[in-house]
C-alpha cells in the first residue's frame, strides 16, 4: 500500500479492506441481540444463539473486560510496565460508583446519576493511581510487580473492613442501575436495566445491557487507538523497548510511566464500576488477585501493545468457562450415554459417579479430579505459558500469520 502523506500512514482505518471488515462487525455486533426479537428474520444465520440472554451478559461481560483490559494493556502493552494491581483499582471504581450512585440507605449512597459516578470512578482510581505511582514507577521488572500485588491485598483489607461503604465481608452490597437520568428524577430517561421497547423494538434489560456496554468500549478503543499515535503513545513504545536510550535521547521517563499508570487507573476504575453494575451485588473478595491474573491473561493471550489483541484475549478469556462447561457437560452424556468409540477416552476426562476417576470432576463433593472452576484456573496458566513460550504476540500474532501467508498465497516462501 502506498501512502502519499504521514496521516494517510497513521490513520485508524488506513486501507478499504480494513474499513469494510470494520464496518461488517459493528453491523454484527449490532445485529446480534435483535437474533431473538419477533418478526424480525434471522439476520446472522448459525449465530442464533448469541442472542440469548444468557450468551448477551457474557458478551455483555467480555466487554467490560475488554475495556479494563485495554488500560492494562496501555501500561503493560506500551509502556512495558508489569502490574499485578489492576483488580484494586477496579475495587477503588466499583466503590466509588457505589458511593455516588447508589441510593441513600444502611450504606454510604448520594444517588447522583451515571454520567457522574461513571467517570467519577475512573477519575478516583486515575488519582490514587498517580498517587501512588511515584513509588510503583521507581522500580521496574518483577520488583514492580511485588509492588501493585501488594495494592491487591491492602484493598482487599480495606474493601473487607470499611463495612459502611461496601457492605463487609461475605454480605457486599448493592451497586447503582444503568439507568441514565439528568439529576435525581423518579423516571430516567433511558432504562438500560430493564425490559422495553426501543425505536418499535421490544428488547430484553440484557440486550439494551449490551447495547450500552457495546457503546462503551468503542469509545474506550477508539481512545487507545489514539493514544498510541499520540506524542505519549509513542514515548510509552520507546520506554517499553529500550527505556535508557529513551531517557537518553530526551523522553521523561518517569513522567511517562507515571501517566501511564495513571491512564490504566482509569480505565480500570471504569470497568470496576462497570462490573459491579452489571452484576448487581458483590462481595469486596470480589477484587482479589485472581481477578488481576485474569486480565494479565488476557493481554498476554490475546497480543500485548495491540488494541485488536487485547480484544480478542477478551472475548476468549471471557468465554473460555462457558465453552469447558458445555463441553465437559457434553463428554458427561458422551460417557453416561455409553455408545461410541471413544467413550473410553471421554471416561478418562469426567468423573460421571461416585468412586469413578477422572480428569475433570462435574460431580460436586463426588470423586476426584478438578471442578469446572479450578480447571479453569489451570487453563489459563497454561495458556499463558503456551503463548509467551510458542506465540509471543498471541492470538492477533496467530492472526498475522495466517493474513501474511493468504497475502502471500501461492508465493508463500
Amino acid at each position: 500500500m502506498l501512502y502519499s502523506s504521514y496521516e494517510a500512514d497513521q490513520a485508524l482505518m488506513n486501507t478499504g479492506p480494513k474499513k469494510v471488515i470494520l464496518t461488517l462487525f459493528l453491523l454484527f455486533l449490532a445485529f446480534i441481540p435483535l437474533q431473538m426479537v419477533e418478526g424480525i428474520p434471522d439476520l446472522i444465520p448459525g449465530f442464533d444463539f448469541l442472542g440469548n440472554n444468557d450468551w448477551l451478559k457474557l458478551l455483555s461481560t467480555a466487554c467490560i473486560f475488554a475495556i479494563g483490559a485495554l488500560g492494562l494493556n496501555v501500561l503493560t502493552g506500551l509502556a512495558g510496565q508489569v502490574s499485578l494491581g489492576h483488580a484494586f483499582f477496579m475495587g477503588l471504581g466499583a466503590y466509588t460508583a457505589a458511593w455516588l450512585g447508589a441510593a441513600p440507605g444502611p450504606l454510604a449512597g448520594i444517588g447522583l446519576p451515571m454520567w457522574i459516578w461513571l467517570p467519577a470512578a475512573g477519575v478516583v482510581a486515575a488519582i490514587v493511581g498517580v498517587a501512588v505511582g511515584p513509588t510503583a514507577v521507581r522500580v521496574r521488572g518483577l520488583y514492580l510487580a511485588f509492588v501493585t500485588l501488594g495494592l491487591v491485598f491492602v484493598g482487599e483489607y480495606i474493601f473487607r473492613n470499611w463495612s459502611t461503604l461496601t457492605g463487609g465481608s461475605q454480605s457486599g452490597r448493592t451497586f447503582p442501575d444503568f439507568e441514565l437520568r439528568l439529576w435525581k428524577e423518579e423516571t430516567p430517561l433511558v432504562d438500560f436495566a430493564n425490559d422495553g421497547t426501543w425505536f418499535g423494538v421490544a428488547l430484553s434489560g440484557e440486550a439494551k445491557t449490551y447495547y450500552l456496554l457495546v457503546f462503551l468500549l468503542v469509545v474506550f478503543v477508539l481512545l487507545a487507538k489514539n493514544l498510541q499515535r499520540t506524542r505519549a503513545g509513542r514515548a510509552f513504545q520507546s520506554i517499553r523497548d529500550r527505556d535508557i536510550a529513551a531517557e537518553i535521547m530526551g523522553v521523561n521517563e518517569f513522567k511517562y510511566k507515571l501517566t501511564a499508570f495513571g491512564i490504566s487507573s482509569f480505565y480500570a476504575g471504569v470497568a470496576g464500576a462497570l462490573l459491579a453494575s452489571f452484576v448487581g451485588r458483590t462481595i469486596p473478595e470480589r477484587w482479589d488477585l485472581f481477578l488481576s491474573v485474569q486480565f494479565i491473561a488476557i493481554v498476554l493471550i490475546g497480543g500485548a501493545g495491540v488494541v485488536t489483541g487485547t480484544l480478542l484475549g477478551s472475548v476468549f478469556v471471557i468465554t473460555l468457562p462457558r465453552i469447558v462447561q458445555d463441553f465437559t457437560g457434553w463428554l458427561t452424556e458422551y460417557v453416561t450415554e455409553g455408545n461410541g468409540v471413544f467413550v473410553w477416552l471421554a471416561d478418562l476426562l469426567v468423573v460421571t459417579g461416585e468412586g469413578d476417576f477422572g480428569l475433570i470432576n462435574v460431580q460436586q463433593g463426588i470423586g476426584s479430579g478438578l471442578s469446572v472452576s479450578i480447571l479453569n484456573q489451570v487453563l489459563y496458566g497454561l495458556l499463558i505459558i503456551g503463548f509467551l513460550i510458542f506465540e509471543p504476540l498471541g492470538l492477533y500474532g496467530i492472526w498475522l500469520r495466517i493474513r501474511n501467508y493468504w497475502k502471500g498465497w501461492p508465493f508463500t516462501y
